[in-house]
């Protein structure tokens, strides 16, 4: 199975060398996507041999993850992984999405961090928790940990969705067209990492988000019955 690396990135060049570096020790394909940086992200991650892809102006993390998912399929990968660019997700969890996606019909894989959150924020433990109530009532199928990431997600999906959001609810948005779809989701366990980065996410802005995508949603859902 031929699979890469996606990192959306947004002045992260203090922490992507290192986690382009430990990636490929796993897989040799990496692309970043540098969402309108105004540091050296894109210089350091082509010096340690990723490839970049670059949005001259800040579009979302959403938007990266459209580019980046449509750039591996033109390019003929089986499979995409995802990671943030903030060192908040482990390169040596990369053969854990391999294993569990490798010769199963298992479409999208989901990191897992809420067995043990660690040092994450008490805030974001009880928005994560209660958006991954909400989608796996949605999706009717159990996702611990929906705000994660860390993903791998295999061609058969990507090239029978259509991807609209720009920002974090993207995220959700994936899981629920997979399930619309038919598709599986399963989740791997992964290391929860929380040290002095800053998270790009608003909790409450992009709560908003969520819910408003989710509205939206099932509101067409209705409308379809």
């Amino acid at each position: 199975m031929r699979t890469c690396v996606i990192i959306p990135a947004l002045n992260e060049s203090r922490k992507i060398g290192e986690l382009i570096k430990q990636a490929r020790s796993f897989i040799a394909d990496i692309f970043v996507i540098d969402d309108g940086s105004t540091d050296q992200t894109a210089r350091v991650a082509r010096e340690n041999g990723a490839q970049v892809l670059r949005n001259e102006r800040n579009l979302g993390k959403g938007a990266c993850l459209v580019k980046g998912y449509a750039y591996a399929l033109e390019k003929g990968f089986d499979a995409v992984i995802s990671m943030d660019g903030d060192g908040q997700h482990s390169p040596e969890d990369l053969p854990a999405f391999l294993k569990a996606a490798e010769g199963s019909g298992n479409a999208l894989i989901i990191g897992n961090r809420m067995f043990d959150p660690g040092k994450m924020p008490f805030v974001r433990i009880l928005t994560n928790r209660a958006m991954s109530w909400l989608l796996s009532l949605v999706t009717k199928q159990n996702i611990p940990d929906t705000q994660c990431g860390f993903r791998l997600v295999k061609k058969a999906l990507l090239e029978k969705v259509n991807l609209v959001t720009s920002k974090f609810e993207m995220e959700s948005e994936i899981l629920i067209k997979a399930s619309r779809r038919g598709f599986k989701i399963i989740s791997v366990r992964i290391k929860t990492i929380y040290g002095n980065q800053k998270s790009q996410i608003n909790p409450f802005v992009d709560t908003f988000r969520f819910l408003r995508f989710l509205a939206r949603e099932l509101l067409r859902r209705i409308k379809r019955a």
